[in-house]
């Protein structure tokens, strides 16, 4: 059996689920300031290794991304 079926997520699906559920947690504010306030987190606790990897995965699989979490992400390999 794969990890998918044994329900586990691969380290690239929980990736984008954590980017997609930051973006969930900040539904109240405005999408640019949660565009923000996601590229923030990530730089702040992701480690580099987490980052290169989302940023990769966003080019990859960019159907997985919800709007502000693509932004956020897009940001982030720009700066």
């Amino acid at each position: 059996m794969n990890g998918d079926e044994q329900g586990v997520m691969s380290t690239g699906e929980r990736l984008i689920y954590m980017v997609n559920q930051i973006v969930r947690n900040l539904a109240a504010e405005k999408p640019e300031r949660s565009v923000t306030m996601v590229a923030d987190h990530i730089r702040d606790f992701w480690d580099p290794s987490m980052r290169r990897r989302i940023a990769v995965l966003a080019i990859e699989r960019p159907e997985a991304f919800s709007p502000v979490a693509a932004a956020a992400v897009d940001l982030i390999a720009r700066s």
